[in-house]
């Protein structure tokens, strides 16, 4: 009765206008809010599947790499800081939300709508501040999660234009009247489906040093050999041994200093160096993705990156310190007056000019064109940043840390150098 009655005072003031999104019965309005969650869900899940595919990789085939351009990187938001809240992937709070809206439409009554029509509200405020984050801060966008921006807006818009209590005096009265049933229904069910996907994430962040990294060591060593690249770079970031090949655990890293994922590796590889420090030689293959120095793209992914990778080369004693500063400062670094600003400091500014520089950074790049092509669609084989070739085999992208440890420590072993026979038992060459 109390529905009814409210639909006949609407309908009393504007018989044209709509009296409510989902409680007038079915309409185009009420089926587009049905996409609209529909849309959220099927987003807000792509983005819980790529969260764990790129933190948690059970496959050496899967490991992400920045092929696109610094700009449209889904990486740069799967290991930001709040990429999960407590544990819980940000996506799985957008696949709730997208879930309500759909049951609203499906199952619709007053009170529902106006609780949705809250979450809405509260919704969009969220997306518009991730969003504003993305652009501002990490300098990047996902596109999985601007589906999910465009249907979470969609959503919102509809409920503005046609959702009940339009036509209420006050914000309050028009936004803000969930219903207290159904808000504790809601938070209760949320947080027993947070706490079970933080379970699940626990369980697979733990798995990576377990049955995953085993898996992980046997798939390097059934990866087919390649070659050592004709040049190797003499910017070593790690140097254990004179000779590169003399030490254990031998990386030649192709990167980009505007890669995000290579920002990624570099703090794997850090952290790695560290543990097994004397051990490990890391030479810093010049890879930029930009055609102003590299024939392997056609396009400039990553503008600045050239200019980066010749600063960085003119002058070999400084080329540590530089590589250092330039990952820390990485958004800055995308500015030309900070890298002006860098080769001044550095007294590098003839870098650009100088021919014997271009030609040794040119030299490096085209070790890339020696390997196999991976794709019919690039020149070269090595195409994308970060790909590393340890010990003579090639992994393209990145791992985390469990991982990259696992197979460092199978190469330590398989060399002599490490006495722990158990750590045998979990792979087989």
């Amino acid at each position: 009765m109390q529905v009814a009655a409210e639909v006949e005072h609407v309908a009393t003031l504007d018989p044209e206008s709509p009296q409510s999104l989902t409680v007038s019965g079915f309409s185009w309005k009420r089926v587009l809010s049905f996409i609209s969650g529909l849309g959220m869900i099927v987003f807000s899940v792509l983005t819980i599947r790529h969260f764990f595919q790129a933190n948690y990789p059970t496959s050496i085939y899967e490991g992400s790499f920045c092929d696109i351009n610094s700009f449209f990187n889904c990486n740069s938001s799967a290991y930001s800081m709040i990429a999960a809240i407590a544990g819980v992937p940000l996506g799985y709070f957008g696949l709730f939300t997208g879930a309500l809206v759909s049951m609203g439409a499906l199952f619709p009554s007053a009170e529902f709508e106006r609780t949705n029509k809250s979450i809405a509200l509260l919704n969009v405020i969220g997306v518009v501040s991730l969003l504003l984050f993305s652009v501002f801060y990490l300098k990047s966008l996902c596109v999985l999660c601007s589906g999910y921006y465009l249907f979470s807006i969609m959503s919102f818009v509809l409920f503005w234009r046609y959702g009940i209590d339009g036509r209420e005096a006050s914000f309050i009265s028009r936004y803000v009247r969930p219903s207290p049933k159904y808000l504790a229904t809601f938070a209760v069910l949320m947080v027993a489906g947070a706490y079970g996907l933080r379970l699940y994430h626990d369980a697979t962040k733990q798995a990576q040093s377990g049955g995953v990294a085993s898996e992980i060591v046997q798939q390097y060593f059934n990866l087919p050999t390649v070659k050592t690249p004709s040049v190797v770079s003499p910017y070593w970031l790690v140097k254990s041994t004179e000779k590169f090949e003399d030490a254990p655990i031998q990386v030649i890293e192709y990167a980009d200093f505007l890669c995000p994922d290579c920002k990624y590796l570099n703090e794997q590889l850090e952290r790695l160096s560290q543990e097994f420090k004397g051990k490990i030689n890391i030479a810093f293959q010049f890879f930029p993705l930009e055609k102003g120095c590299n024939t392997v793209v056609d396009k400039d992914k990553h503008p600045g990156a050239c200019e980066l990778a010749l600063m960085a080369a003119h002058d070999p004693r400084k080329f540590q310190a530089m590589h250092h500063e330039i990952f820390i400062n990485f958004e800055s670094a995308k500015k030309p007056e900070w890298r002006r600003e860098l080769s001044r400091r550095y007294g590098v500014e003839g870098a650009l000019t100088d021919e014997n520089t271009r030609a040794r950074v040119l030299q490096i790049i085209n070790t890339g064109a020696e390997y196999e092509k991976t794709s019919d669609k690039y020149a070269h084989g090595i195409r994308s940043t970060p790909t590393m070739i340890i010990n003579n085999r090639m992994i393209i992208g990145t791992f985390p840390y469990e991982q990259l440890r696992a197979i460092f420590q199978a190469l330590e072993q398989k060399n002599g150098k490490r006495t722990d026979q158990k750590f045998m038992e979990n792979w087989q060459e």
